[in-house]
C-alpha cells in the first residue's frame, strides 16, 4: 500500500534510543532538554521560548488555558481543523466559533476570521492547512488590534515560514505535533512556544501536575533537608515528553532539511504530472515569501466522483484521505454555522500520498492511477468537472 503518511526512521534513531537505554534513565532528562533547544534554534527563538509536552493536543489544551479561555468566552477557529483544537476550547467551558475557509487553500482569510469575532472572543486558533502559512501575518495583526490572543496550530507546519519567520511564532502562542504521521515523528509528542517566556514557564508547570519544582532529585542538590516536599501552583496533569521520544526527535531535527527538500520535489512532480488532467485542480501556488512544510498535497474534483475516486485508488493499493473533517458539522460542538467555502472544499478535496519516503515510482504510480480513475469516473453520466469553478 502506498500510504498518505509514513515516518522516516533509520539506524541513527535506533542508536540514539540505545544510548538512552544504556544511560538507565528513560524519563524526562538531558535528551529532552537537547530536543527543546534544537527546536528553539530551528524556530530562531530563545531556548526559554519553548517547552515540550506529550502531544500537540495537550499543547492546545495548555495554550487555551494560558489564554484565559473559560466559561462565557468564545474562541474562533477554522472549521477545517483537527478535533483536538475544538476539544481544547469546549473542554474549558468556552464556545468554539467556527469560521469559513477559502475553498482552494482551505485556510481562513483575514475576512473569514474577522466575520466570526464577537465581544466574547478570547482567542483565535489558526491552523496552517497542509503546511501552507495562509494569511497568518494579516490575522496576527487583526488579533493584536482587537486585543485577542492568536494561537497558531502549527502541527502541519514544522518548517513553514513567512518572509523567513517561522509559523508558530508569528502569533502569541504556537503548538506543534511530533505524532507518528508528522514530518518530525517521535511516536507521540508536542511542543509549545509563547512570545512571553513567563507563559512558557507556566506551561512547563501545567505539564507536570502544577509542581513548583520538577523533581526531588534536582532539589536535593540545592537543599540539605526535606527535598521531597513540594508545592503546586495549579491543579493539572502529567503531560511531559521523555528521553526516548526526545532522542528520536533530536535525530529527526537533524534530518528535517532533507525531509522538506524531498517533499518539495514530490509536490513539484505531482504539480507537473497533474497540470493537464481535466477535472482535477492542484493546490494553488504559494504567495511570494511563503515557504511550506508540504505536509499535505490535495487535489480537488467534482464532489459527485470524489468518494468513488478514493475507493478506486484504495483498491489499487493507494491510500488517500481527507484532512480535516469540518468541525461545525460535529454535533457535540452545537454549531449551526453555514460555511459555504469550507463545505465546498470538504466535498471535493482528496489528499494524495505525501511523505519523504515516497519514491518517484510511487508518485508516478499514484498519478497514473488518479488519471485513469478520474477520466473514467468523469465520463460517467451525470458527472461534472470542478476545474472551471475552482479557479
Amino acid at each position: 500500500m502506498i500510504n498518505v503518511f509514513q515516518p522516516t526512521l533509520a539506524d541513527e534513531e535506533l542508536a540514539a534510543v540505545a544510548e538512552v537505554f544504556r544511560s538507565n534513565w528513560i524519563g524526562r532528562g538531558r535528551r529532552t532538554a537537547d530536543f527543546e533547544a534544537a527546536f528553539a534554534d530551528h524556530l530562531g527563538v530563545g531556548h526559554n521560548r519553548v517547552t515540550s509536552v506529550n502531544s500537540c493536543t495537550e499543547a492546545l489544551f495548555i495554550a487555551t488555558r494560558l489564554a484565559g479561555v473559560g466559561p462565557g468566552s468564545e474562541v474562533v477557529l477554522p472549521t477545517v481543523s483537527f478535533v483536538g483544537a475544538g476539544n481544547a476550547v469546549a473542554a474549558h467551558g468556552a464556545r468554539p466559533v467556527f469560521c469559513d475557509v477559502d475553498p482552494r487553500t482551505l485556510n481562513p482569510t483575514v475576512d473569514d476570521v474577522a466575520a466570526a469575532l464577537t465581544p466574547k472572543t478570547k482567542a483565535v486558533i489558526l491552523l496552517h492547512y497542509g503546511g501552507y502559512p495562509g494569511e497568518v501575518v494579516e490575522i496576527a495583526a487583526l488579533c493584536r488590534d482587537r486585543g485577542i490572543l492568536l494561537i497558531e496550530d502549527a502541527a502541519c507546519s514544522v518548517a513553514s515560514r513567512v518572509d523567513g519567520q517561522a509559523c508558530g511564532v508569528i502569533g502569541d502562542l504556537g503548538v506543534w505535533s511530533f505524532g507518528s504521521t508528522k514530518i518530525v515523528a517521535t511516536g507521540d509528542g508536542g511542543m509549545l512556544s509563547a512570545r512571553d517566556p513567563e507563559l512558557v514557564a507556566q506551561a512547563g508547570k501545567l505539564a507536570y501536575f502544577g509542581l513548583e519544582q520538577f523533581s526531588g532529585f534536582s532539589q536535593a542538590k540545592e537543599n540539605n533537608t526535606r527535598w521531597w516536599d513540594f508545592q503546586i501552583s495549579s491543579f493539572s496533569r502529567r503531560s511531559i515528553m521523555n528521553d526516548i521520544q526526545s532522542a528520536i526527535g533530536v535525530v529527526q531535527m537533524g534530518r528535517l532539511k532533507g525531509f522538506i527538500e524531498r517533499r518539495g520535489e514530490i509536490v513539484s512532480r505531482y504539480d507537473r504530472a497533474l497540470a493537464d488532467l481535466t477535472g482535477v485542480v492542484t493546490p494553488p501556488p504559494l504567495p511570494r515569501g511563503h515557504a511550506s512544510s508540504h505536509y499535505l498535497y490535495w487535489v480537488q474534483m467534482d464532489e459527485g466522483i470524489r468518494d468513488d475516486v478514493a475507493r478506486d485508488l484504495y483498491e489499487r493499493g493507494i491510500y488517500t484521505t481527507f484532512r480535516y473533517a469540518a468541525l461545525h458539522r460535529v454535533r457535540a460542538y452545537g454549531s449551526d454555522a453555514r460555511l459555504p467555502g469550507a463545505e465546498a472544499a470538504v466535498a471535493r478535496t482528496l489528499c494524495l500520498p505525501l511523505h519523504q519516503a515516497l519514491s518517484d515510482d510511487d508518485v508516478d504510480t499514484t498519478v497514473a492511477a488518479l488519471r485513469e480513475v478520474v477520466t473514467r469516473r468523469s465520463a460517467a453520466p451525470g458527472s461534472a468537472s470542478v476545474a472551471g469553478s475552482a479557479g
